[in-house]
């Protein structure tokens, strides 16, 4: 049995992924084991793991996933797929802490199993200060109930449905920001401009806008965050020479998003309600680009 590590990082990018096996895959899953009663538990072991936010901008912790091999048992004590993240490990029924509390730090560093994937140092780096925010967040998000206000301002756009994209499942994993903020779902993680045939070439507002346009999105520069008479709006802001990410404003007035494979929510970073992404926190996606209109049945992503 193999293990697959998906850094759990972009939002219109693919994650890096790395195979591990062997004694690589063995040396892991000792790592990921429950601490041991004594020295190695320490104080974490009466500790509260922290509660994860559904959806944020950034780093999000590591995937661990099984990758079955004939003849092979799944190790025991470890789920089919779990979620790494501040030194605990996440699953479905509870969150314990790893043995190992650096775990996550050496995964991200050059000398870690990420040298296999083609990112280079400049990555880990980026990635450190992307974990380190992700801390910030689960110290900081507001998760208390907040009500929408009940208003119609634009008619134009697509209901709000998190269940239909949020099912765990194909459809929540196989769709990102750009597939959300368009409203059109491929399963093919879209990039903009791949199905004109005219993809980014670098992560900057210009060459992203450019692969929209080439998708049939329409320039709205000057929309100001209000609602188009026809379609409806959307807004990209980019990580500079990291990852691109979108927003699309809903019905009421409020803008939701869909950070990479993660459920699509109404929060930004800091838990609150999105009333211009211009001024949410969008943790490190620094550069607004510009707002953009979807026109109906007009466009196509791949």
């Amino acid at each position: 049995m193999a293990l697959r590590i998906t850094v759990d990082i972009f939002s219109g990018r693919p994650n890096p992924v790395v195979t591990l096996a062997g004694d690589e895959e063995r040396d892991l899953l000792e790592r990921l084991a429950a601490p041991r009663a004594g020295r190695d538990a320490g104080t974490r072991g009466s500790a509260r793991p922290p509660r994860l936010p559904p959806s944020t901008l950034g780093y999000r912790g590591l995937l661990i996933e099984h990758v079955r091999e004939p003849g092979r048992r799944r190790p025991s004590g470890l789920p089919a797929r779990a979620r790494v993240a501040a030194g605990w490990l996440y699953t479905e029924e509870d969150a314990r802490p790893v043995r190992d509390p650096g775990l996550e730090d050496q995964i991200l560093s050059p000398t870690g199993p990420l040298r296999l994937t083609g990112f280079g140092p400049e990555f880990s780096d980026r990635a450190a200060e992307e974990s380190e925010r992700f801390r910030w967040v689960l110290s900081n998000f507001d998760f208390g109930r907040i009500r929408w206000p009940l208003r119609q301002v634009c008619r134009c756009a697509p209901l709000w449905e998190p269940a239909w994209w949020n099912d765990a499942g194909t459809v929540q994993w196989s769709n990102n920001c750009y597939n959300y903020g368009t409203n059109y779902r491929s399963d093919t993680y879209a990039q903009p401009g791949l199905a004109a045939g005219a993809m980014y070439g670098a992560i900057t507002c210009a060459e992203v806008r450019a692969g929209a346009i080439a998708d049939a999105l329409l320039l709205a520069a000057k929309a100001n965050n209000r609602c188009p008479k026809e379609g409806h709006l959307v807004a990209l802001v980019v990580g500079p020479g990291w990852d691109f990410h979108w927003y699309r404003k809903g019905r009421n007035g409020y803008w939701t998003h869909k950070p990479g494979g993660t459920p699509a929510t109404d929060r930004d970073n800091s838990g609150h309600l999105i009333t211009d992404p211009r001024t949410a926190d969008r943790g490190g996606y620094t550069d607004f680009c510009t707002f953009m209109v979807v026109m109906h049945g007009h466009v196509k992503v791949k």
